[in-house]
């Protein structure tokens, strides 16, 4: 079976610039305001936001399989069917249909959590992505932080944000939140990168977070 994942698009056949967001269904009552903060702040050109609708959120943006962190459900593996999906399928689709004469388009890849991760993960993939956010990322995620001590990320500019109460939760696992962003950072010392704490815990406003994170990276 084919894997498809749908996808809504912001913006119009006069952009310039693309932002791929990996979103759930929470996010996707949200973006119209996402992507009025991002063209509000950044005028120096006019971005496309494509967001892809994951379907099943552990499985779909986990880089390798994993025992639940909460809950019961584990993390599925199925990030790599979903980064096919994106190089494959997705950006030669967005590219023929919105920038048929820009070659050389920059494409910036962005997430929040656990889509944080997976946008992490896949700049260490492939160099395609000329930037990448991830704001309140998972890299509390098993053996992430070793995987990225021992892998080369292949863009040059990272966005990392955090909120100032999501190290501060009872779960063990993801209380190791804060000392692994910061790793995360100093592993990235030599590109241009840059981590912020914002005000609140995991779920006070993704949209502001990741706007903020996607005009940072723009602006570069």
């Amino acid at each position: 079976m084919e894997f498809i994942m749908q996808y809504k698009l912001f913006g119009d056949k006069d952009s310039d610039i693309c932002l791929v967001q990996m979103v759930d269904r929470r996010e996707e009552e949200v973006l119209q305001k996402e992507y009025d903060l991002i063209t509000g702040h950044y005028r120096n050109a006019k971005p496309l936001l494509v967001a892809v609708m994951v379907k099943d959120w552990n499985k779909d943006l986990s880089p390798w399989e994993a025992p639940p962190a909460f809950g019961k459900e584990p993390f599925g593996g199925g990030g790599r069917d979903t980064l096919n999906f994106i190089l494959e399928e997705l950006l030669p689709e967005i590219r023929k249909q919105y920038f048929p004469d820009k070659k050389d388009v920059k494409i910036v890849i962005g997430g929040y959590s656990l889509a944080g991760l997976f946008a992490l993960w896949s700049v260490y993939q492939t160099d395609v992505f000329s930037g990448c956010v991830a704001a309140s990322p998972s890299v509390w995620f098993q053996d992430w932080i070793g995987y990225a001590q021992e892998n080369k990320c292949l863009t040059d500019t990272v966005y990392l944000s955090l909120g100032k109460k999501e190290p501060k939760t009872k779960n063990p696992v993801m209380r190791t939140v804060g000392d692994c962003i910061e790793k995360q950072a100093e592993l990235l010392i030599d590109k241009n990168v840059i981590f912020e704490w914002n005000e609140g815990n995991h779920f006070k406003d993704p949209d502001v977070r990741m706007a903020k994170g996607f005009v940072w990276t723009l602006s570069r």
